[in-house]
């Protein structure tokens, strides 16, 4: 599906703030061993400076990048790769998908397990729009009323005119798996992490749980 210019404009901007402060708070280096968990070689597009990067994810996920990558086949919660193999673990906008609250702190684990620090960003919770719908406050409704809402509209599909099988996936993903977090919910699935935050018009957008072994 094709972004609007106006989104895609908004994302780049976004994602390109998010990497400037990835690398500028672990200094990144071409020598850095990275883990992108959930990932895409998209994202790192935006990077200045290119680690060694491995991403896993699940196999229908996975794609080709313009520059080397080495990719994984592998469920987030179940990483297979030793303790502390990589020198941080980078997933961006991942945790709030994988589905249950247990799931989330198997998540979790898993990521401070294989890194010797980690940086884990999500949507937050408390922002007014709900980013992946892109309509406001609906996230606070009832499942009940947010299905009806979304089934009738989105700005997510007015602005990328999915197919009707994509929208229906990914409305029923939305409605079923999806579980945003609060920053005090990050805080206690990483227990040994510092919180920032990315703000847009002074309130927090999205919450990243940071940790610098």
């Amino acid at each position: 599906m094709s972004e609007s210019g106006l989104l895609h404009k908004a994302f780049r901007h976004f994602r390109s703030e998010r990497m400037r402060l990835f690398e500028k708070t672990f200094g990144i280096t071409t020598n850095t061993r990275v883990l992108d968990v959930g990932g895409s070689p998209l994202i790192w597009q935006f990077a200045r400076v290119h680690p060694k990067l491995t991403i896993a994810n699940i196999p229908s996920a996975l794609e080709t990048g313009s520059w080397p990558v080495d990719q994984v086949g592998a469920d987030g919660c179940f990483l297979p790769f030793r303790d502390r193999s990589f020198d941080i673990v980078f997933s961006n906008s991942v945790i709030e998908h994988v589905g249950s609250e247990a799931a989330q702190h198997k998540f979790a684990d898993e990521v401070a397990r294989v890194g010797r620090s980690y940086w884990v960003q999500t949507p937050n919770r408390k922002f007014p729009v709900e980013m992946h719908t892109m309509l406001p406050l609906i996230h606070f409704f009832p499942k009940s009323l947010q299905k009806f809402a979304v089934e009738k509209f989105t700005v997510w599909e007015l602005l990328t005119r999915p197919k009707e099988e994509q929208k229906r996936y990914y409305l029923q993903h939305y409605l079923t798996e999806l579980r945003l977090l609060k920053a005090s919910e990050l805080q206690r699935l990483f227990p040994g992490a510092r919180i920032l935050s990315e703000s847009l018009l002074g309130v927090a957008k999205s919450l990243i749980a940071v940790r610098i072994g």
